[in-house]
Parts: C-alpha cells; sequence; structure tokens
C-alpha cells in the first residue's frame, strides 16, 4: 500500500483530492493508498445529504469568516483546523474482506484502527455509534466511506488538539446522534488525544502496511475536482 503525506493549500482541494485517488483507483490507475492531511485553518464540513441550515451555526461562520464545504462521503458535520488529523484509505473491495458491505467496512477498517490505538495510547479505545472511536466514552474520531463498483474510500478525522470551544460555537446540535452521545453538548462529547501526529500517523502506516511512498499523486485531477468543491451550487445543495 502507498502512503501518501499530502496537505494541499485550501479546503476544497484536500475534500477533492479525496475523490480524485478514488476515482483513479476505481479507473485501475493507482494502488491502494493511506494518505494523511492536517488543515492550517478552520473551516466546516458537513456529510453529503446533511442540511447546513439545521447543522451549521451560520451567522457565527460567517461573523468569523470560517467558510463551510460538502464533502462527498456520508456522516455528519464537523469543524476542520488545526490540531486534527485527518486521514484516507483507497481500498479495492475485491481483494479486501470489505467486500461483503458498509457494515463489514467498518468493522474492517475500525476494527484495526481501535486495535492499533489502544496499543499506542496504552488505554481501552472503544468504538460506539456506527463509525466512531471514543476513550471513555468521549469521541475522538468519526469516520465515513464512499463505495464504488472496485473501490472504496474510507476516511475520517482524529482530534490531537483542536479548540472544542470553538466547535460548540461553528456547530448546531447534530440533527442525528447515536445513543452514546445521550443528548451531551459537543465539548462534553468530545476529547482530543493531546498527542503529536507524527506517532499516530506511524501507527496507521504500520496497521495497514502502507510503506511504499506515492510519487505522482493526480494533481491535475485533484485541482479539476476542487472547483466543484468551491461552488456554492454544490456546498450549499441540501
Amino acid at each position: 500500500m502507498h502512503r501518501c503525506d499530502l496537505t494541499l493549500p485550501s479546503p476544497a482541494e484536500n475534500l477533492a483530492a479525496d475523490e480524485a485517488f478514488l476515482d483513479f483507483c476505481e479507473a485501475g490507475r493507482a494502488h491502494e493508498l493511506l494518505r494523511f492531511w492536517e488543515p492550517t485553518g478552520y473551516f466546516v464540513v458537513v456529510g453529503y445529504a446533511n442540511k447546513i441550515s439545521a447543522e451549521v451555526n451560520l451567522p457565527f461562520c460567517r461573523g468569523q469568516g470560517i467558510p463551510v464545504y460538502r464533502r462527498c462521503t456520508g456522516g455528519g458535520t464537523v469543524l476542520q483546523g488545526p490540531g486534527v488529523l485527518n486521514y484516507s484509505l483507497v481500498l479495492r473491495i475485491s481483494d479486501r474482506s470489505t467486500g461483503l458491505g458498509i457494515p463489514a467496512t467498518n468493522e474492517f477498517v475500525l476494527g484495526r484502527h481501535q486495535r492499533a490505538l489502544s496499543t499506542l495510547l496504552r488505554r481501552p479505545v472503544q468504538r460506539e455509534g456506527h463509525t466512531d472511536l471514543a476513550i471513555d466514552s468521549l469521541k475522538f474520531s468519526g469516520n465515513a466511506q464512499r463505495r464504488r463498483k472496485h473501490c472504496l474510500l474510507f476516511h475520517g478525522s482524529f482530534l490531537l488538539d483542536l479548540d472544542l470551544d470553538l466547535v460548540a460555537k461553528t456547530l448546531a446540535f447534530p440533527s442525528q446522534q447515536p445513543h452514546y452521545r445521550n443528548h451531551r453538548a459537543h465539548v462534553d462529547f468530545l476529547t482530543n488525544l493531546g498527542i503529536p501526529a507524527d506517532p499516530l500517523k506511524s501507527t496507521l502506516a504500520t496497521a495497514w502496511k502502507a510503506t511504499s511512498p506515492l510519487s505522482d499523486p493526480p494533481l491535475t485531477e485533484i485541482t479539476t475536482l476542487a472547483s466543484k468543491y468551491s461552488t456554492e451550487e454544490w456546498n450549499c445543495k441540501f
């Protein structure tokens, strides 16, 4: 599997990169991939089917100049910014047990992450809801997936040192919540791992045997797709 540490200049490019890598794998032009990226500024990302008006505190975001984007996968709304490590896995369905379907993919990926992080952190990591990882019922990672015929994208975020007070200001209380959240406010539901990004990246790369550097990312295709992620038509479609 390839490893790719690629943080692009804009939120639109970083979101577009996930879709571009999935397209390349589906077309047989790329191998399986583990990508890492870390945002340098704050922005909100809603899941594909989320309604911005219901999930985002738009007056606050507009007043603070925090933009809102829409990703190509489902799941809930998140604040991206310094202190967040994002990862993206592109896997071939035919080569993996993930061909069993969405629940099996969650089990396959999150089970591996749960075991790897329990070892790294030296404390129990729990799988909660459909796609969360937590410690003592406090969420530190949310995840989502998108599937094509032959390949899938599974990506997510790890909270390392994110401003959780800013999460509470930018995001509304979610329209859907996992049972274990129990109506807790953002600051009472989320936690930071409080570790540097590099040990976590090394742990995940080892878990996925992502040892081959990627020398030729599809930068032209990413730029083309980024134009979609930059439009109001895409970001405000719901």
